[in-house]
């Protein structure tokens, strides 16, 4: 019990920098930790030297985008209900709010995969496949999608886990998954000649086994869900609180493959090199990214749970915490990039052609970096406490709003529109939830007024 009773410490009464800590650090490595979880496959059919079967798995990859985005539509969606429930002492509710995330999300995944059964063949020239790579393409795709409910269930189920606090627990999960895959794919690929189909498979299981070792630390170590898989029916009402937060999710997943597609068909009008560019820079600024995200992603449950509890003065320290943090991730990175940018490009290339235009391509993508840990944050404080409009406002703008940029850019500005797209997306999103967040602080500021609330009401924060 002293585990359980330790995460609901860091979220109701630890000092701050303590409970960031517990909760932030494990997401942050775990999501580093995932970087190379994403190599993985590709890096075992690469030892086959079959171009075709590599190209198969990248074509295949907004797959695994979208089961991942379903899952997080019940994990942030119930997951974040579980700690507000959490927050107002009604653990019984939150304990069905669970068994319904956890079978909803396992019915999804069977439905997806039906779906995606019938209509394999143009779903597999959606992907991009051509005459030489349809095959494999196929192959891929029928695996995944076969296996899909694992991974739907366990992003589900990652959620529901640090919707209590228990961050080292989501983190060890990442690392089973991780382990598995080291041992699925040589084995599969590899060894039983399985090639794509045992990539597929491999990933499927390395998900089915977090999401196992999740299911298990719910089940008989959890404080407020033990026993939640005797639940499974909820009220319409709390279906709609699950989805109108979790759909959030699944628009930011439809725009970022949308965004992705557009980028691409751009910079490959101007040449391999700027594609090859685009290529380095991205993987670059994913640090920064990926440690912001982890930073935010593990304050959610604290963001909820004192938000239900009517805790307005440790919500605000919270707050304050993540913008000071994730401010000093972005600046710090950007600069130790902007003095080490000839090295850390030679990493990736030595193409001087791609070394140029990557360190143009940089340049734009370090300031979209300096914006996009608080765009994230915004998007995480409006889940938390269940304002599904904002969340959804922010989901929509941050993907609908690329496709006239780029088109605009591309058109008065050329190749260097295309390269500053992605930043002027950003930083308009960026300050479009700063808006929002102001509107949303406000509303605080009168309900502790009306209600007499205990505590501050949140002060204004800006990201700059």
């Amino acid at each position: 019990m002293k585990q359980e009773l330790s995460n609901q410490y860091y979220l109701e009464s630890a000092p701050m920098k303590k409970a960031i800590l517990h909760l932030s650090v494990p997401m942050m490595i775990g999501m580093s930790v995932g970087t190379v979880y994403n190599v993985i496959n590709a890096y075992f059919i690469g030892l086959l030297h079959n171009t075709n079967m590599l190209t198969a798995i990248t074509l295949g990859l907004p797959i695994f985008t979208v089961l991942m985005a379903f899952g997080n539509v019940f994990g942030v969606g119930g997951g974040t209900f579980v700690t507000r429930l959490a927050g107002e002492k009604n653990t019984e509710k939150g304990k069905r709010i669970a068994g319904y995330t956890f079978y909803a999300s396992i019915i999804a995944g069977i439905v997806i995969a039906l779906l995606a059964l019938l209509a394999i063949d143009p779903l597999t020239r959606l992907l991009g496949a051509d005459k030489a790579t349809f095959d494999y393409t196929k192959t891929y795709a029928l695996t995944m999608f076969a296996g899909g409910f694992a991974i739907v269930l366990n992003f589900a189920l990652e959620q529901l886990v640090r919707a209590e606090g228990a961050s080292k627990e989501s983190m060890y999960g990442i690392f089973i998954s991780t382990a598995l895959s080291l041992i699925f794919d040589p084995l599969f690929i590899l060894i039983l000649n399985w090639h794509v189909a045992g990539a597929a498979l491999a990933m499927c299981l390395a998900n089915l086994g977090s999401a196992v070792y999740y299911l298990f630390y719910l089940e008989t170590r959890s404080q407020n869900l033990k026993g939640f898989l005797k639940h499974f029916r909820i009220s319409l009402q709390d279906k709609l609180e699950i989805y109108k937060v979790g759909i959030s999710e699944l628009l930011q997943c439809a725009f970022l493959i949308v965004t992705t597609l557009l980028l691409n068909n751009y910079s490959i009008q101007y040449g391999d090199n700027v594609v090859a560019g685009f290529g380095v820079a991205l993987r670059i600024v994913q640090i920064p990214e990926f440690l912001s995200m982890g930073l935010f992603l593990g304050l959610i449950p604290l963001f909820a749970f004192n938000y239900a509890s009517r805790n307005r003065a440790r919500l605000t320290s919270s707050i304050k915490h993540a913008f000071g943090y994730i401010a000093s991730i972005a600046v710090v990175f950007v600069s130790l990039v902007y003095m080490f940018r000839g090295p850390i490009l030679h990493l990736f290339s030595s193409d001087n052609s791609v070394i140029s235009m990557g360190t143009y391509i940089l340049a734009a993508m370090l300031i979209s970096a300096l914006f996009n840990g608080f765009t994230g944050l915004f998007m995480s404080i409006f889940q938390a406490t269940g304002q599904g409009a904002q969340a959804g406002i922010m989901a929509v703008t941050q993907g609908v709003l690329y496709i006239p940029v780029i088109i605009v850019l591309h058109y008065f500005f050329g190749l260097h529109g295309v390269i500053w797209s992605m930043t002027v997306t950003e930083v308009t999103t960026s300050l479009l939830g700063l808006i929002l967040f102001i509107g949303f602080n406000r509303k605080l500021k009168k309900s502790a007024s009306e209600e007499e609330l205990p505590g501050e009401a949140l002060a204004p924060a800006t990201p700059v």
